[in-house]
């Protein structure tokens, strides 16, 4: 089990350093990061990164600018925040009833799966025959005409 662990934790260190991994990040690139992150106020479904408004060019020019004289990522946020509220964060923070946003999609899928799973159980469960019940006998004028028919198709 210590493997397995050992493992995790130098998978997920491994992950978490990976945009990092290529050397020191460029400004460019770290504006580019930041403003994904960011919502466009006049696009509202794009990032300030995906945006073609010139409301999100400036803002990518500001996030720039606060990245050259020393701000940290933490703060170019806060700013953002404090002037448009959360919702300028395309991801929800992970605390108080925010935890709704994330762990909702996931419990829907659970719930769907459950309720699938035991729609098909009752299901299974009711079509099978109680005992050893066996089918009524089949009446002999239809017994003959089926017969009659399958040998009929059978040539």
């Amino acid at each position: 089990m210590g493997k397995i662990l050992r493992f995790v934790v130098i998978a997920v260190v491994l992950w978490a350093w990976w945009p990092f991994a290529g050397g020191a990040v460029t400004l460019e690139e770290q504006t580019q990061l930041l403003a994904a992150e960011l919502r466009c106020p006049v696009c509202q479904n794009l990032s300030v990164g995906d945006s073609p408004s010139e409301m999100a060019n400036q803002m990518r020019e500001l996030v720039r600018e606060k990245l050259k004289n020393g701000e940290s990522p933490e703060q170019i946020r806060a700013y953002f925040v404090s002037r448009y509220g959360e919702w300028i964060l395309l991801a929800p923070k992970r605390q108080g009833f925010n935890w709704v946003a994330w762990l909702l999609p996931f419990g829907a899928i659970l719930g769907g799966v459950g309720v699938i799973g035991f729609v098909v159980h009752r299901s299974v469960s009711r079509s099978r025959a109680p005992g050893d019940a066996q089918l009524p006998p089949l009446d002999p004028r239809y017994a003959s005409r089926l017969q009659a028919e399958l040998k009929e198709w059978g040539q």
